[in-house]
């Protein structure tokens, strides 16, 4: 057991997408951190989501975060030294029926009015700019400048590049006590570890309602797989990351094509996950229930052999947004978590947004739809330390 003991200005919990870009955006703006990672940076949910970098299809109002977070991305190798695989592809989301297309229709005249240009491409276009498409896509919309990344190198990358900058990034130190004093918050950590902070910012994923609650912050947290998989290797020719609209579920597929001839794929089920095991098996028999869903966008992928499947632990609101923002029952705690399945592309704005809310005060990005406060008011007093998480 060791004794080591860190003061720093910031404590960040969770050192996945959020909590590592936290940290690094955090020192860019002069503050002293300590990133504790329960195991290794990127390894939750930021390591083993499907990598979309989109903006097309999100919560309208979310649309000036994406937008922050997209010009981040396209800066990867000047920020952090890293490109973490993003590419700029295009993303389609192509539909099946007349509801589709005009749900997509009314969405682009929608986001305009926010930043984001969508081309609307009729049948004949989408075909004909889209060939491997199959013949029950009727439509769809397209969003140029969007694309995808590696979500194993993101995360650890923006992890090394705060460590780089002067971040302390501690992995495997697992969080068992954390409290607040009249000034500082005190975390023990299982090895002995103890850190001190006036800040702390809590980005624990599917963790983290275990955290609020002891806070007098409850949330309606649950914890999702996604049904993930990756096929063989064929020659490369689908550019664009293509997703589907429709009001069918089960039609939820999404697939992208990597330089290397690899289809990576999900959408359409969830598998079970587990908190305490840190891990979501995945089914076989949800992969197989997700193949003629993707036949049917690409016909071409039908015969292509699945290489390997895999899951995570993702954290999920009724109401499919997160909570970011300043804790409204103590002073100084700050959260960013429940990204419901979408917090890949936000993931490096976010980490920029909270560090200009915890080093400023304020921050140009309306968080008001994302506080802990629209799941009821505190429940009382916060609890004085926190059980094992």
């Amino acid at each position: 057991m060791n004794s080591r003991h860190f003061a720093a200005d910031v404590v960040i919990i969770g050192g996945g997408i959020v909590g590592a870009a936290g940290a690094f955006f955090l020192r860019r703006r002069g503050l002293s951190v300590v990133l504790l990672e329960r195991g290794l940076v990127g390894q939750q949910a930021s390591g083993v989501n499907f990598g979309n970098v989109r903006r097309q299809g999100r919560y309208l109002p979310q649309l000036p975060l994406a937008h922050r977070s997209r010009e981040l991305w396209g800066r990867l190798p000047e920020l952090i030294g890293h490109d973490a695989e993003f590419t700029v592809t295009g993303h389609v989301r192509v539909v099946y029926d007349v509801d589709g297309m005009a749900a997509i229709e009314k969405y682009a005249a929608d986001a305009r009015l926010w930043g984001l240009d969508l081309q609307i491409l009729g049948h004949a276009e989408v075909h004909k700019r889209f060939p491997f498409l199959g013949p029950d896509v009727i439509g769809g919309s397209l969003s140029p400048n969007d694309g995808h990344a590696n979500p194993r190198l993101a995360a650890p990358a923006f992890g090394r590049a705060a460590r780089k900058a002067g971040a302390t990034v501690l992995e495997n130190c697992e969080v068992l006590d954390l409290q607040k004093g009249a000034l500082d918050f005190h975390v023990a950590v299982k090895d002995g570890t103890r850190v001190t902070a006036p800040v702390a910012l809590l980005c624990a994923g599917a963790w983290a309602g275990k955290f609020s609650t002891c806070f007098g912050e409850p949330v309606p947290l649950v914890q999702r797989g996604p049904t993930m998989g990756v096929t063989e290797p064929v020659p490369y020719g689908i550019l664009p990351v293509v997703g589907v609209k429709s009001s069918n579920p089960a039609d939820d597929m999404y697939f992208r094509q990597v330089k290397r001839g690899n289809i990576v794929f999900g959408g359409s089920v969830r598998n079970d996950a587990y908190l305490d095991e840190r891990r979501a098996q995945p089914r076989p028999g949800n992969t197989l229930l997700q193949l003629p869903h993707l036949r049917r966008i690409a016909p071409a992928l039908a015969n292509l052999h699945v290489l390997r499947t895999w899951s995570g632990v993702e954290s999920y609101f009724p109401d499919d947004l997160p909570v970011m923002g300043p804790s409204h029952s103590v002073s100084g705690l700050y959260y960013a978590f429940g990204f419901c399945g979408h917090g890949f592309q936000t993931g490096p704005g976010v980490g920029d947004v909270m560090a200009e809310l915890i080093a400023r005060g304020t921050t140009s990005i309306d968080l008001t739809p994302y506080s802990v406060r629209r799941f009821g008011e505190t429940i009382g007093a916060p609890q004085a330390s926190l059980a094992t998480v």
